[in-house]
């Protein structure tokens, strides 16, 4: 079955279309409407008054026409049938508009009837000028998504004449689509372009229709295949095979001052038997915040490194690449381990000091941020990288650190991720993925007790950390903003640094923002571990990897501003230690609805996984995919909490069409993703 070939409209036109990702035919075929206008009846001018506040198309001919410059300049047009008259007022307009109009010409107009200080009107409507008697429209009106430059007249012309021109055959099987109860692909692409005025308008605005539904399954179906694909073609690549657990892994174990959760255990053996196959492991690591993930890490690391190779772990910053430097190297260079640190921020020497390190094979586990994945970087014997925070990092990002294996063979990816992934988004997005789950926190964890408050009690709270501080806790003030926006307003780091240090004149208030040098930020998170800082004002650089067991208050200002997932990981600094915790989320009235729903759901519960299925409900996928599908993989027409259901027959079918490598399977595979995908796959293979 041939893919669609490229249109071939004038240079302006196809790249404006372009930039909407409209490339081929088929990609304007598929470009389908987002909601319909009925143009196909007409009422007359005394009806639609009648109706008024509703939409309405009327026609009538022009009787006066003028601009009118009070209270400002305007273009009024009177149209008249024989049941009345309307005004029909334009703010904007073109001097071809006031020709175009002229007494005595036919127009078509429709828009929101009101009535206003001279009687009915319409402002701004949607008008033509048209004959007598000239014809209405059979179906609705399609109204496109569009780009700047593109009129909705030219839209509809180059869809149109797509249609005429690519393979309208069916890259469903006929079987699938009956035993599902699919319409065929061309009548659903053709009503949803142009649907009969009888049509179900409600399931057709719902998504619920069958056209609709054809086109969602399709959708999802390219892409589990895709994923399914790529899944296979990793597991043809060569991968080092890691399979000593020596020495090493052995005296880290033993070195722990802390017994593994039966989870981590149960993950570290999943891990484990990966490492040991011959083709890249690509493991999606989830644990809520303070479960341990870390720990797990270093032993797949340890195994690498027992292995000959060298292991490198990339953070998205450098405070949490930092922290992770700190603890590990903590555990693995008493054992003899040489640990490698590798940032931007490093002067030129250490930077060619780290380099030789890695390029030599001295340097066994390399931690840093995405200095790690720049050309002079150059490793020796690269067997394992493990990515934390995956979701904070482009595809291009992470491909490159994994084509920075050596003798031919792809290393072993280990993803680490503290949001966790709703099981749906898990199924679709991340369908080319092994996940493993560390669903126990470690003994000893205190319970986190969450409460809202509005921010005028401000003085309460700020009573409430010298309370803490008096029983030799300590606490953390996160602000969403570094400097003063007139736009916000909202209370800053510096701000609140300064009122804390006035107001708890005994105490001693550190601050850390994304703007200070690493080496004045490390001063004062050592002090705060230290216990040296009483009070850490922050903004969310501290959102993951800090670990201070004796911090057991949290402090987040204008907490409406944040998202589900970010307040989580920010609670999830406190309850480090045996002592009971407290997380106040402070905000400011009024809270809209979406804002009065994160505030619920965290003061409701402190299991990462509710929360991340409530932030799906709220949010959608965005949240949790990040920059992974660099734009492009997020499903256009399916919605993950409706079409739940779908997803798991478009799983079914996909895996039935790769089963067996049969060839009339293969050609129905390839005639699929060439629709639906057109040569955009890569993006959904790391």
């Amino acid at each position: 079955m041939p893919a669609s070939k490229t249109t071939n409209p004038p240079k302006t036109l196809e790249s404006k279309l372009a930039r909407l990702g409209l490339r081929s035919d088929m990609d304007l075929v598929l470009h389908l409407p987002m909601r319909y206008e009925d143009e196909t009846q007409i009422v007359s001018i005394r009806e639609a008054c009648l109706r008024g506040g509703h939409v309405s198309q009327v026609e009538g001919v022009v009787t006066k026409n003028e601009i009118s410059f009070k209270p400002r300049r305007q273009l009024l047009v009177t149209i008249a049938d024989e049941s009345g008259d309307l005004l029909l007022r334009f703010m904007n307009f073109y001097g071809s508009q006031v020709k175009q109009m002229a007494e005595g010409v036919r127009i078509r107009a429709r828009g929101e009837l009101k009535h206003g200080f001279f009687g009915a009107e319409m402002v701004h409507p949607q008008y033509k000028v048209v004959n007598e008697g000239a014809p209405l429209p059979s179906s609705l009106t399609p109204v496109y998504p569009s780009g700047e430059g593109l009129s909705q007249t030219v839209l509809r012309r180059a869809i149109a004449d797509a249609m005429k021109r690519i393979d309208w055959s069916d890259t469903v099987p006929a079987g699938i689509r009956a035993k599902m109860g699919l319409i065929d692909f061309e009548p659903a692409v053709k009503l949803l372009h142009y649907p009969p005025a009888d049509v179900d308008e409600h399931a057709l605005g719902e998504k619920s229709h069958p056209a609709w539904e054809r086109m969602k399954f399709d959708e999802l179906l390219a892409q589990q295949l895709s994923l399914k694909r790529a899944q296979r073609a990793r597991r043809e690549k060569g991968a080092p095979h890691l399979r000593a657990v020596g020495k090493l892994s052995e005296a880290f174990l033993k070195g722990l001052p802390f017994a593994l959760t039966g989870a981590q255990q149960r993950v570290v053996e999943e891990i484990r038997a990966d490492l040991r196959e011959g083709y890249p492991m690509q493991r999606l690591l989830q644990g809520d915040v303070g479960s341990g993930k870390t720990v797990v890490s270093a032993l797949a690391a340890a195994q690498a490194i027992d292995s000959g190779y060298q292991a490198a772990l990339m953070a998205p910053t450098e405070i949490l690449a930092e922290q992770h430097f700190r603890k590990i190297a903590a555990w693995m260079e008493p054992l003899g381990v040489k640990v490698a640190w590798l940032t931007g921020s490093l002067k030129k020497k250490e930077k060619a000091a780290s380099n030789e390190l890695i390029e030599s094979g001295e340097a066994n586990l390399v931690i840093g941020t995405h200095a790690l994945i720049q050309d002079t970087v150059q490793f020796a014997k690269l067997g394992l990288v493990i990515v934390d925070e995956q979701h904070r990092f482009g595809v291009g990002q992470r491909l490159t650190l994994r084509n920075k294996g050596s003798d031919g063979l792809v290393p072993h990816q280990l993803m680490m991720s503290a949001t966790p992934i709703p099981r749906t988004l898990a199924m679709t997005y991340y369908a080319d993925l092994e996940v493993s789950v560390i669903d126990e926190l470690p003994p000893g964890r205190s319970p986190i007790v969450t409460r809202a408050i509005d921010q005028m009690r401000r003085d309460e709270v700020i009573e409430r950390v010298y309370a803490a501080a008096l029983e030799g806790r300590q606490a953390y003030w996160v602000c969403p903003l570094i400097e003063e926006s007139e736009a916000l307003q909202l209370q800053t780091a510096t701000e609140t640094y300064e009122t804390l240090a006035e107001s708890l004149p005994e105490l001693q208030v550190g601050m850390v923002h994304g703007r200070m040098k690493p080496a004045e930020k490390q001063e004062v998170m050592d002090a705060f571990t230290a216990g040296e800082v009483h009070v850490l004002v922050a903004t969310t650089v501290i959102e993951v990897g800090v670990d201070v067991p004796n911090a057991s208050l949290m402090v987040i200002e204008h907490a409406e501003r944040f998202g589900l997932s970010q307040l989580h990981q920010l609670r999830g600094r406190v309850g480090r230690g045996s002592a009971a915790s407290v997380c106040l989320l402070l905000y400011q009235s009024p809270l809209g609805q979406v804002a009065k729903q994160r505030l619920m759901t965290m003061r409701e519960t402190t299991d990462g996984f509710e929360i991340a299925r409530r932030d799906l409900e709220i949010r959608g996928p965005g949240e949790f995919l990040g920059a992974r599908q660099s734009g492009q993989a997020m499903l256009r027409f399916a919605d993950l909490e409706l079409d739940g259901w779908l997803v798991d027959r478009a799983r079914d079918v996909a895996q039935y069409l790769l089963d067996g490598e049969k060839p009339e399977k293969i050609a129905v595979v390839d005639a699929h993703l060439a629709r639906w995908l057109g040569g955009r796959e890569e993006f959904l293979k790391v």
